[in-house]
């Protein structure tokens, strides 16, 4: 793997368990690092700066319109519940809502119902 990929999938890592999120496990999915929930994928490594996040289609509609400089998609990923995100543009506090909603798409709806945002940190401290 490439530097940026280590050091940019290290930060979603720490992220995703400083957010507190109930059965992740690190993984890979097609052939890239990626945190899975019950062995579903819900972000996967594109490439060095760029994050594939499971998400809504209607929530994707209007974050790529709301801020193109941080989400956006390529053909591939056009009609599919799943964005785009530039990791070297959004902030981690911004990063931390995305993983929290990413993994709520997929975990399974009583392992949801166990984690409770109010009780996690909005952003890790270092």
């Amino acid at each position: 793997m490439s530097e940026d990929l280590d050091s940019n999938f290290a930060r979603v890592v720490r992220l995703a368990e400083a957010a507190g999120l109930p059965g992740v496990t690190v993984g890979t999915s097609y052939g890239t690092p990626a945190l899975l929930v019950k062995d579903k994928s819900f972000v996967r490594m594109k490439d060095g700066d760029t994050l594939v996040v499971m998400c809504a289609r209607e929530e994707k509609e209007m974050l790529l319109e709301l801020d193109p400089r941080l989400y956006f998609e390529t053909d591939h990923y056009k009609g599919w519940p799943a964005m785009l995100v530039r990791l070297s543009e959004i902030d981690d506090q911004s990063l931390t809502g995305r993983l929290v909603a990413a993994w709520r798409e997929k975990a399974p709806k009583r392992l949801a119902a166990t984690f409770s945002e109010r009780d996690q940190p909005l952003s890790p401290t270092s």
